[in-house]
């Protein structure tokens, strides 16, 4: 067997109760579904954090976001990049003679040409750089050119994308990422696939969200049709992921005609959504199809977390680190993806705030079946200049996204002084008997919390100190 093909596929803002099996049949997703019975399936696979650039970031340096610099989708604001001095998979695969590719959403530093993924170990991207595009008036970035959409349905171009890369590099071993941008709003779909969910009874922003999925269930097919045809599906390591759980609200510039702006729905009963550290908002299923590797049709219900990918696939790949790599937070679970128990059970963080961290709010740790939350605080501006950068800060964001010709570069800008309360106590749930997080056991387990807390706290001052000596013209927020 040589060295294993990679297709790393990732949805935007999909929880597990968007797979047609997992959702009593509410929405429509039969090869997401087929997949299942020729993969592992994960049932406790974290992302890095409970929005997108983090998690994508935790995902491509095998690290915590914070760490890297890349703390939230603000990409105006320059919080979005992961620093210069960071390997992502890209660096590490193309050292090893690997083709690789990004097509998709990137959103890892979407306005200064130094992180472009061009930049940043893949030689060849197509797609867009920031957090979301129109799905048929776009401008598609192809290695730095932008070229104007000619109308069709962007998850069809990127599927289309990620079929051709594969025809074009199957004589060589590759590492492909499909980053695609459904079911993140604007809310847009084909109407044939949105008029079955209306009549179905949903309402129309739902409607729009199974029907965007619908779309990007029928892509991935295409994608996997493409290793097939050019005899790749046996030794090519396929997965579909999802960068953080399902957005249930959306911002009033993409509300659709017709529409409330409320794209609640099913998710298994998970507490908690996009832009929460509960279980909702950061746990998000994974299928890994690879033949040659790994068993078929198993359901693996040990913990993974994003930052232990990037050294699974080191091991997959049977290479070795390259150099300037900083320390990896992740471990390769390749073992238990096989069916080994694992030697030991890491703890794993997540804290999300918008602007720089703040450790107070926001934060769980995970330590075995026990998880400690941090709940969020509110965080408003303290002053009414705050507010006024604050809402200025909006509305620049909203011309990059429709007219990014007009943002040169990121704004660099004080940061709206907060008001930051006393937290509340943290809560501790035992996700093995309790994974809806309904019973709060702190009072029950008073040791353990304050335990838990401890390693909390210490782990956020240990990531945000080093995120403090990223270099002073890469570093925002500080």
């Amino acid at each position: 067997m040589g060295r294993p093909n990679f297709v790393l596929m990732m949805a935007d803002d999909m929880g597990y109760g968007d797979f047609g099996v997992f959702s009593e049949g509410r929405v429509r997703t039969p090869f997401l579904d087929s997949m299942i019975g020729e993969s592992v399936c994960l049932s406790q696979n974290y992302t890095g954090s409970p929005v997108c650039s983090p998690s994508r970031a935790a995902m491509l340096t095998g690290r915590y976001p914070i760490r890297t610099g890349a703390v939230t989708p603000q990409e105006t604001l320059g919080y979005d990049r992961i620093a210069l001095r960071e390997k992502t998979l890209g660096d590490v695969f193309k050292a090893k003679g690997y083709a690789t590719g990004l097509i998709g959403k990137w959103h890892n530093g979407a306005l200064d040409p130094r992180y472009h993924p061009n930049a940043r170990g893949f030689d060849e991207f197509v797609g867009f750089r920031g957090g979301w595009a129109d799905y048929w008036d776009y401008n598609m970035d192809r290695n730095g050119t932008m070229v104007p959409s000619d109308g069709t349905y962007m998850t069809d171009v990127l599927a289309a994308e990620a079929a051709d890369f594969i025809d074009r590099h199957s004589d060589e071993p590759f590492f492909l990422s499909v980053m695609f941008n459904a079911p993140h709003t604007p809310l847009h779909a084909p109407q044939k696939y949105v008029t079955p969910y209306i009549e179905a009874g949903f309402s129309v922003d739902v409607a729009i969200v199974y029907a965007m999925i619908e779309v990007m269930d029928r892509g991935v097919e295409q994608i996997s049709e493409a290793l097939r045809r050019n005899g790749l599906a046996e030794d090519t390591v396929f997965m579909f992921t999802c960068d953080n759980g399902p957005a249930f609200g959306v911002r009033w510039d993409h509300v659709p005609p017709g529409g409330d702006g409320d794209t609640t729905r099913f998710n298994c009963g998970l507490n908690g959504a996009k832009g929460s550290v509960l279980e909702g908002g950061v746990r998000v299923p994974m299928v890994m199809r690879w033949p040659s590797g790994v068993n078929a049709g198993v359901e693996n219900h040990q913990l993974v977390h994003f930052i232990d990918w990037l050294p699974t696939f080191i091991e997959m790949a049977g290479i070795e680190a390259i150099d300037g790599m900083r320390p990896l937070d992740g471990v390769s679970v390749l073992p238990q993806l096989r069916g080994e128990e694992p030697t030991s059970e890491p703890r794993r963080f997540w804290q999300f705030n918008g602007y720089s961290p703040v450790g107070e709010s926001n934060a769980a740790v995970r330590d075995g079946d026990w998880k400690l939350v941090r709940p969020a605080l509110p965080l408003e501006p303290a002053t009414d200049e705050g507010r006024r950068l604050a809402e200025e800060y909006v509305l620049l964001d909203i011309a990059y996204k429709y007219e990014p010709e007009k943002v040169t570069e990121i704004r660099r800008w004080p940061e709206p002084e907060r008001v930051i309360e006393d937290p509340p106590r943290p809560v501790l749930y035992n996700i093995a008997d309790d994974p809806l997080e309904e019973r709060d056991l702190a009072e029950q387990e008073p040791q353990r919390a304050a335990r838990m807390l401890n390693d909390l706290e210490n782990w956020f001052e240990e990531v945000e100190t080093e995120r403090r000596t990223i270099p002073d013209d890469e570093r925002i927020g500080v």
